[in-house]
């Protein structure tokens, strides 16, 4: 076997139809072997079985438990021939198509970014990344690119100014709603 073979679309080809055709000729064979060998038991019996009739219990759970043991090789060379188609379309997909889709994607991204082009979408884009640094550098949006020298005022309060120091009325509390009480004995 040529493994440089292996790496062209014909020469994997012609390897996996080998190896699934040879798997699927086992799985056919063992399938085959594997009602041969259960009818068999099945009509042998061994000294010690129950016997119902004309059929011996003991001898069918015997011949279900040899027989199944061909069924499971059965599957696996399904399972093989699967795999081997599965190897292919693998390699198609990943390996012999690549280029081609890559280069397809290209063309479209192409094609997309020269519509962006065209419908100005990137002179939008640049002015909100202007507007969006200006924010992050400290500026809001509608204000002027100039820097501001002028004295910075307060902004009008809603509260009255503080009283100066000593000019202040103390709060009254709930004690001064309630009169006190003579204390007894003085």
């Amino acid at each position: 076997m040529d493994i440089n073979a292996l790496f062209t679309d014909a020469g994997l080809r012609a390897f996996t139809d080998a190896q699934r055709d040879q798997h699927l000729t086992d799985a056919t064979q063992y399938a085959q072997l594997s009602d041969i060998v259960r009818r068999r038991l099945e009509q042998t019996p061994i000294d010690g079985d129950r016997a119902v009739g004309n059929w011996s219990i003991s001898a069918r759970h015997r011949a279900r438990k040899v027989s199944r043991k061909l069924k499971r090789m059965e599957r696996a060379s399904r399972r093989a021939a699967s795999s081997s188609e599965a190897l292919y379309a693998a390699y198609v997909n990943h390996v012999l198509e690549l280029p081609d889709r890559r280069e397809r994607a290209a063309l479209r991204k192409a094609e997309r970014k020269g519509r962006q082009l065209q419908s100005g979408a990137g002179d939008r884009v640049a002015k909100s990344l202007h507007k969006s640094a200006g924010v992050f550098g400290g500026q809001l949006p509608g204000a002027s690119q100039q820097t501001q020298t002028g004295p910075q005022f307060l902004p009008s309060q809603s509260f009255p100014y503080p009283v100066a120091a000593g000019g202040e009325t103390q709060q009254q509390s709930i004690a001064d709603f309630i009169p006190k009480a003579p204390k007894e004995g003085r």
